[in-house]
């Protein structure tokens, strides 16, 4: 389990004791105290202490770290079900290809399925005689189980993207290299956001993101239709554009186009056609 954190030692209070061991907790730059505090009361989690908010890639660490062939990430707001690893790890000892379990998640005391849990368990993409479940090009990490060997070789979290929707760049590329993604209903994980969020932050991030992670991997008409869509965002998508030019050079400079029968799938995705078995996906 790899747990990636920023000044949220209070919630981690909370979501620590949930966590089935072993657990690597990656602290990124905490200024609260999180560190010590794991130090003192949880000596059986490892800590990392990144010294600096790494974003996303501060899971890149956790994992090489990790001791086990599979990896189970949380937030510091999230947990996983009694037996949910158990049954993941059985899922993906049975199923060589899969890189990535996407598990159901539920949202909050009241226990809403997650949007994102919803669009993959409904995914146009079809299941793959070799996966356990429909196949996806998405997930969400709170409630991800990843084989350690396929997310190392398709390179983690990167910093381009940084933080929020950094899932999708990582889910092409290891599409990408022949890997298998699949939503898994029978495996659960909860997750309580705390309800104190800036939305409008999140709004400009998610523009800058899909931009992004457009230029990095997708056709040139899908990079001009995220740019002309921040556009139409009102004030928070123009904020996530200007950020997203800043970025800009790293991400040309890093961009490699995607193998055709993973841009048919993820394009598929973009219009919600049904495709029987990813269109002939696997490379």
């Amino acid at each position: 389990m790899v747990v990636a954190s920023r000044d949220r030692v209070r919630t981690l209070t909370r979501s620590l004791p949930l966590h089935p061991r072993p657990v690597i907790l990656v602290d990124n730059g905490s200024t609260d105290g999180t560190a010590r505090f794991v130090h003192r009361h949880f000596p059986d989690v490892h800590v990392v202490d990144a010294g600096r908010n790494l974003g996303a890639p501060a899971r890149n660490l956790g994992v090489q770290l990790a001791e086990t062939p599979y990896v189970a990430f949380a937030d510091d707001d999230s947990w996983w079900a009694p037996g949910a690893l158990e049954r993941a790890a059985d899922v993906l000892d049975a199923h060589p290809r899969l890189a990535v379990l996407g598990a159901r998640v539920l949202v909050g005391p009241e226990e809403r399925l997650d949007p994102v849990s919803a669009l993959m368990r409904d995914s146009p993409l079809g299941v793959e005689p070799d996966l356990p479940g429909p196949s996806v090009l998405g997930f969400l990490a709170c409630g991800a189980v990843v084989r350690k060997e396929a997310f190392l070789e398709a390179g983690g979290f990167d910093d381009v993207i940084f933080f929020f929707g950094e899932e999708e760049r990582l889910a092409l590329d290891l599409a990408a290299h022949g890997w298998g993604l699949a939503y898994v209903d029978s495996v659960v994980g909860h997750h309580h956001p705390s309800p104190a969020r800036d939305h409008q932050a999140r709004k400009s991030l998610a523009a800058r993101n899909a931009l992004l992670t457009a230029l990095l991997r997708r056709p040139w008409p899908v990079v001009a239709r995220r740019a002309f869509e921040a556009l139409r965002g009102g004030p928070a998508g123009w904020k996530g554009l200007r950020a997203a030019l800043g970025r800009a050079p790293r991400a040309l400079a890093e961009r490699r186009p995607l193998p055709a029968s993973v841009e048919r799938a993820r394009r598929a995705l973009d219009t919600g056609r049904t495709v029987s078995h990813m269109d002939g996906y696997v490379p």
